[in-house]
């Protein structure tokens, strides 16, 4: 997050040729005189007299020659009056954007740190301007709604349900990634990695995220957690920013047995579908590919708790929670995923092994 920078403007600037009319006047020499002298047409001369041309450094120089004071001093005003110029204009389209601002959920993203906190509406536009490092709204739209520049953002936000929000968990992600050291990524290594994150995830250690992030990112794939905004409720994602492959995870439930499993769904969109493909979980979008996505959640699957390690427990019931932790060592994996499946499939009774269902604070870790 930036902070805002105090910097004097002048509220007003005048157009250098205020300065060359008061010159020419105090030396007594006309518009066409000065024409004539400096090689320029007076139409040129003119033009600049009024404001409406530029003096540029071909004729600095020339004016410097004639009325003897430094052509930097011209160029320099010119530079001034330019800027003056452009701020005005930015103003101008910040004004008009504060209707834009207030779709975001701003106060929430200043509390989680994103941008500054502030009521002032331009404050925020400014804000939200630096955030996504665009030059005015028209340009958000473009790239996270009109995919006018599908090497980045393949994907449309435009008819999701709160696509400010979910922009902006994604744009988090996004400096939350360039933050991370920079590793060619190799595919090789992340399927060797494997049974190490297995590993990571049936012993759980306290600082299991960290962990998870180094053994990542030995293999070039980059894994961050952003909190969910209000309303933006978005699991995970995984994307790819030029050669390297992003996976931002959101913790929503803060159930251990719900990360792991979204953790390696996102992992199987790596290894199986390509840089092209974005995946957002739990969001409707226009470029869904439902049949990826069944990939994805098989591959979960079978490294969190397959379908035959689930058959094999199934074959032993009743169970009592000797008996799932029994089998949690035997196929490598935590009391919660086997725990979670029977809840989610309605073949344990909800209370039974709750206390395997651990909260999870990943804000304490990342």
């Amino acid at each position: 997050m930036k902070t805002k920078q105090n910097q004097y403007r002048p509220e007003t600037v005048s157009h250098p040729g205020a300065t060359l009319s008061e010159k020419l006047s105090e030396i007594g020499m006309g518009p066409k005189e000065f024409a004539i002298r400096t090689g320029k047409p007076e139409k040129t001369i003119s033009s600049i007299l009024s404001g409406d041309s530029a003096i540029t450094s071909d004729m600095a120089v020339l004016f410097e020659d004639v009325l003897k004071i430094p052509a930097t001093f011209w160029l320099n005003r010119q530079k001034q009056y330019d800027e003056a110029l452009a701020r005005q204009k930015r103003c101008e389209t910040i004004e008009q954007s504060v209707e834009w601002a207030k779709l975001f959920p701003y106060a929430d993203m200043a509390k989680l740190g994103w941008v500054n906190a502030t009521r002032k509406s331009v404050e925020k536009v400014e804000y939200l301007f630096k955030f996504f490092s665009i030059g005015n709204k028209n340009a958000f739209e473009d790239y996270y709604f009109n995919q006018k520049l599908k090497v980045s953002f393949r994907v449309s936000l435009a008819y999701t349900k709160k696509p400010y929000a979910f922009a902006a968990w994604l744009r988090q992600g996004e400096l939350q990634a360039a933050d991370l050291n920079d590793v060619l990524y190799n595919e090789k290594t992340l399927v060797r990695n494997l049974p190490r994150l297995k590993e990571l995830m049936a012993n759980q250690p306290e600082d299991f995220f960290k962990q998870l992030q180094c053994i990542c990112l030995e293999a070039g794939v980059k894994v961050v957690y952003t909190p969910c905004l209000p309303g933006a409720t978005v699991h995970g994602s995984t994307r790819w920013i030029k050669d390297t492959p992003i996976v931002q995870l959101s913790a929503r439930y803060k159930q251990n047995d719900i990360f792991w499993f979204t953790f390696f769904h996102e992992i199987a969109h790596i290894l199986k579908h390509g840089k092209k493909y974005v995946a957002l979980e739990n969001v409707d979008y226009e470029d869904q590919d439902l049949e990826k996505e069944k990939e994805a959640d098989d591959f979960a699957i079978e490294w969190t708790f397959s379908n035959t390690e689930e058959e094999e427990v199934l074959g032993c019931v009743p169970l009592t929670e000797e008996d799932i932790v029994a089998f949690s060592k035997k196929f490598n994996t935590h009391p919660a995923l086997i725990i979670g499946r029977f809840h989610h499939k309605g073949l344990l009774h909800y209370g039974v092994g709750r206390k395997f269902i651990q909260k999870i604070n990943l804000s304490e870790m990342a």
